[in-house]
């Protein structure tokens, strides 16, 4: 099978990339992450208008009716660019939980908002995803939702949240709703919006017109791919980074990028991320071809990607030796949004378990 991107993908790509190159720069990205501010609004609205927030969202609800994989070639650019604005929830997850469990009347209330901008969703889905700790878990009952979510997506700025139960059921939340407390989470990546939800007694709409479970599962699937696909972005650049930096800096009188050891530590960053690149595509790809291998390819996609971008977070910061480390250079932002990809949705050790589940290697 030959596989590659279509001339309209590409330029999709090209044209989310030069955005944000204008748009967020590493002084934008710094400039967010010490304000705290994980909705730039500048750059969110650059992204309205090429119609990113509402690449999931059907025709006929204002979006573009586009593929995972368009939309991970959108998520690779904004790990490339550390792009601080939410993503994986709002124009990923929660359309996908609409299109899927949602009534009409929800569908139509909620996601010609998400497409245009004009709302951000939240997902609290981690405990499903991830398992749960601290006694964390959502029942509910009687439409009302009660308990506590932890790491909950792009949640500062939610103006609803899509919310995932104990019973694997889907809930729909105002962010305004009485009993709902916000409780920001502070992360070692300040570039995206992670919270905490308390629920006491919290009013919720059931997503009921479809099978919850089943898409919940998609929900997971698909934001695990997009956290793969952030990853391979922001594994790239840091490479890019290191070779450059390797290109420049002299030492002994030459520069270190003729030494043999540091042209094997970048040739080996390369050759252990590029075959990453064609697993995000296909993970995504599956998504919509073939249903059947979703789950199990975007456990590999999420798992692959987060052992080796964590090991070119680790190797591109040791070529630029104690540059690496410093503000200045600004390499921290990509490392420690790889660090948190990994972790989000389920770390490497538990998806691969899930992986083995699937192919009745190991019991559930």
């Amino acid at each position: 099978m030959e596989f590659g991107l279509s001339e309209d993908q590409k330029l999709l790509q090209e044209s989310i990339g030069r955005t944000l190159e204008k748009v967020s720069p590493l002084e934008r990205v710094r400039q967010a992450a010490e304000g705290h501010d994980t909705h730039a609004g500048d750059v969110w609205q650059a992204l309205v208008e090429l119609g990113v927030t509402g690449m999931l969202v059907a025709e006929e609800h204002g979006g573009m009716g586009m593929t995972l994989l368009d939309a991970a070639l959108a998520a690779e650019m904004l790990g490339r660019h550390v792009a601080p604005v939410p993503f994986v929830a709002t124009a990923v997850m929660a359309p996908i939980a609409l299109a899927g469990a949602g009534s009409q009347a929800q569908q139509a209330a909620w996601l010609p908002k998400l497409a245009s901008g004009a709302a951000v969703a939240g997902v609290a889905a981690s405990e499903q995803a991830a398992g749960a700790r601290d006694g964390a878990g959502i029942t509910a009952g009687g439409g009302r939702l009660n308990g506590t979510a932890l790491f909950v997506l792009d949640a500062a700025a939610a103006d609803v949240f899509i919310v995932a139960d104990n019973a694997r059921g889907l809930h729909l939340v105002r962010g305004d709703a009485k009993g709902l407390t916000r409780i920001a989470l502070t992360s070692i990546d300040l570039t995206r919006p992670l919270g905490e939800l308390r629920f006491d007694n919290v009013e919720a709409e059931p997503l009921a017109s479809g099978d919850a479970g089943a898409t919940l599962r998609r929900m997971i699937d698909a934001g695990r791919t997009m956290l793969a696909a952030d990853t391979l972005g922001a594994g790239w650049m840091m490479i890019e980074k290191a070779v450059a930096y390797a290109g420049e800096r002299k030492q002994f009188g030459r520069v270190i990028g003729s030494f043999q050891a540091v042209k094997h530590m970048c040739a080996e960053m390369s050759a252990e991320l590029e075959p990453c690149r064609s697993l995000v595509w296909y993970a995504a790809h599956a998504f919509d071809a073939m249903p059947d291998e979703a789950r199990l390819m975007a456990a590999h996609a999420k798992s692959l990607t987060s052992e080796t971008g964590r090991f070119v977070a680790r190797t591109a910061t040791e070529v630029h030796g104690g540059m690496g480390f410093t503000d200045l250079v600004g390499l921290h932002y990509w490392f420690k949004r790889i660090g948190l990809n990994r972790q989000l949705l389920g770390a490497p050790e538990r998806v691969r378990h899930e992986a083995a589940v699937l192919q009745g290697w190991a019991a559930d």
